[in-house]
């Protein structure tokens, strides 16, 4: 069955950096699009990144922008996300998802454009 799963979550000071890892397993990792999502305490689920199945396309929401950046290894299936400068407006539970469904174009950042989900890794940047 389809399996994500994250790490690499921790409490850093602002302007520290984190890399986060998604091991996927139970699909085809390398023929489908792949995002980032967060949610904060109270708020709801946000797009933070994708990226396309061959990894030559990326989005990021602005808040992002300059300083996260999606990766993903096709060969050995996880996914990434480089965090520096990071911001205490950054905390919050972070996300991976895969889109089964055919996809072609920009990666989608809509969460409800992702089939399936992890369980969450926390991220917590204090000031």
């Amino acid at each position: 069955q389809v399996q994500l799963v994250e790490s690499g979550g921790d409490s850093v000071q602002g302007g520290g950096s984190l890399r986060l890892s998604c091991a996927a397993s139970g699909f085809a990792f390398w023929n489908v699009y792949m995002g980032w999502f967060r949610q904060g305490p109270g708020k709801e689920r946000e797009g933070v990144a994708a990226i396309s199945p061959g990894g030559g396309n990326t989005a990021y929401a602005d808040s992002v922008k300059g300083r996260f950046t999606i990766s993903r290894d096709n060969a050995k299936n996880p996914l990434y996300l480089q965090m520096d400068s990071l911001k205490p407006e950054d905390s919050a539970t972070y996300y991976c998802a895969a889109r089964i469904r055919p996809w072609s174009g920009r990666p989608p950042t809509s969460p409800t454009s992702y089939d399936y989900w992890g369980q969450g890794t926390l991220v917590t940047v204090s000031s």
